[in-house]
């Protein structure tokens, strides 16, 4: 039986969401960089196995609550939960943290000259994110919809233009590092959106929504990462075998 420091994070978290708050403490990627184990992703960042294995345990043990078990849902539905829950909450939230950046970065940009970077980069991602939400639904998740119709009718699916579900699904696992790796940014140029001393009420709200966003893209990067995609690449190899 594989020890648990050798499992992928990802599939740590896939099987036990609440393991993801222990990887987070301890500043552990559980989405974009869910595919390294829990033992070369300590390593990488230096940080003590020992103590981290503790808490995954007791997190682990726990008696088993009311936690959604999206291991256990078939694609088409992990797809139509995605859209509705996570990308919605990007087109809603990205209109008003994009006016409420702007003018902490007008506003304090002088004495924080960091806002303004910040700002560049929450515009950046506000553009690419809108991009890759259209693509996986106008062009990935039908075509995972299509295989679970497929699965269901028991006949093999037509071949989509771009291949093979691998295809696009590189496309966002990149994507999804990209964005991933600017977010990992933000947090250090807001030193883990703490609002300095002279910060107004709309620089304390502008962070706290700058952190909930990053938290929900999280989650929302490990359902495809971690759930979504693996399943759908298993699911497209058994019908066309």
């Amino acid at each position: 039986m594989e020890t648990l420091e050798k499992i992928k994070i990802g599939d740590v978290v896939a099987k036990n969401f609440k393991t993801a708050a222990v990887f987070s403490k301890y500043g552990l990627d559980f989405c974009c960089g869910g595919q390294r184990s829990i033992e070369d992703a300590a390593a990488k960042k230096n940080i003590k196995l020992e103590p981290l294995l503790v808490e995954l345990n007791q997190v682990l043990n726990e008696p088993s609550s009311e936690q959604i078990d999206f291991n256990s849902w078939p694609s088409d539905l992990l797809v139509s939960y995605i859209v509705k829950t996570h990308h919605r909450y990007v087109r809603e939230k990205t209109p008003v943290l994009l006016a409420y950046l702007n003018k902490v970065a007008r506003v304090h940009g002088d004495r924080h000259p960091e806002l303004h970077e910040i700002n560049r980069l929450f515009e950046e991602s506000a553009v690419d994110l809108g991009h890759h939400l259209q693509k996986e639904e106008q062009i990935l998740f039908p075509f995972i919809e299509r295989l679970e119709e497929s699965k269901s009718e028991q006949e093999v699916p037509a071949a989509p233009a771009f291949g093979t579900v691998k295809n696009p699904i590189q496309m966002m696992l990149h994507e999804h590092e990209a964005e991933g790796d600017r977010f990992e940014k933000i947090r250090e140029l807001t030193s883990n959106y703490t609002v300095p001393a002279d910060g107004c009420s709309t620089y304390k709200v502008a962070f706290e929504m700058l952190e909930d966003f990053e938290n929900d893209l999280h989650k929302h990067i490990h359902l495809e990462n971690n759930i979504l995609f693996p399943k759908s690449i298993k699911l497209e190899e058994t019908l066309n075998n």
